[in-house]
């Protein structure tokens, strides 16, 4: 039986598609993407196409990636890609989470404020104290600046709660 080799269609996909994944690659941060054990030459590539401004430069950089990729194993970058976009759907979703809160201890109190004790698990002395300071506020500038409190509190108690579930 005669094994035969990709058609040039086939291949021509395949580096299309390392281009694409190393493209994903320059929209990350330096911090991210030391983490994610790329070689000297693909890392060092990726860092020179975020410093490009050229349009014609930056594709052919684009292009160089692209190279560099064919010689590595997308999978495991490809893992890592997704596993930082779900960290980023989760920080979102904390944010978002940590506002309802906020404006529903702006608007009902206490109440509220037990409500969010109630999910976390525990009470915060800080979030009790910023929470009666804001209902005692005299002015709308105290205000903003105890629902601000509130807020990095409220963060701050999300993620760490997510944290301890991820564990």
């Amino acid at each position: 039986m005669k094994i035969s080799k990709p058609s040039k269609s086939a291949r021509k996909r395949e580096f299309q598609a390392a281009q694409v994944l190393g493209e994903q690659l320059i929209e990350l941060t330096d911090e991210q993407l030391g983490g994610l054990g790329l070689d000297e030459s693909l890392f060092d590539a990726v860092v020179a196409a975020k410093a490009i401004k050229s349009h014609s430069a930056l594709r052919r950089q684009k292009q160089l990636i692209g190279k560099l990729m064919r010689g590595t194993d997308p999978v495991p970058i490809q893992a890592k890609l997704d596993s930082l976009g779900r960290h980023g759907r989760v920080e979102k979703d904390i944010f978002r989470q940590a506002e309802l809160w906020r404006d529903r201890i702006a608007n009902e109190g206490t109440e509220a404020l037990s409500g969010l004790f109630t999910a976390l698990g525990r009470e915060n002395k800080d979030l009790s104290e910023y929470t009666k300071a804001h209902l005692a506020a005299p002015n709308d500038n105290v205000r903003r600046q105890t629902l601000r409190k509130i807020f990095r509190e409220i963060h701050k108690e999300l993620s760490a709660k997510m944290q301890n579930t991820a564990h």
